[in-house]
């Protein structure tokens, strides 16, 4: 029940630092993943998704020790220690108060942040 509430929290936080940090408006023309990994295996780079992590303004709303963040809006990420198939799934469909990224991020670049945020 504690992790289902801290994926809640975490999603909510990611909507929100994305609707007030420069995560929407995007054109709608990029394609995200609709699917996630079932292998357990990533394909994203670790150091673009920290770029990522910083330009979406994650950092606003979560706490992420590798990305010298302390948001406290959303959850804190080196505590709730998202898998990286969760991290896509939420940032490509949103869910709660997170906002999808599927027009705002290409697939590489939801890849490259769930490697990033999962320690991937």
């Amino acid at each position: 029940m504690r992790r289902a509430f801290v994926l809640a929290v975490l999603a909510a936080a990611l909507a929100i630092a994305v609707a007030g940090c420069g995560g929407g408006g995007g054109d709608g023309t990029t394609e995200a993943a609709t699917t996630t990994s079932t292998t357990g295996a990533t394909s994203g780079d670790a150091a673009a998704g920290k770029e990522v992590f910083a330009s979406a303004g994650c950092g606003g709303c979560h706490t992420l020790s590798a990305a010298g963040s302390s948001g406290s809006v959303g959850p804190n990420l080196d505590d709730a220690s998202p898998s990286y198939d969760h991290v896509v799934t939420q940032v490509t469909n949103g869910g709660g108060a997170m906002p999808s990224f599927k027009n705002d991020l290409t697939e590489q670049q939801i890849q490259d942040v769930a490697a990033f945020v999962s320690g991937s």
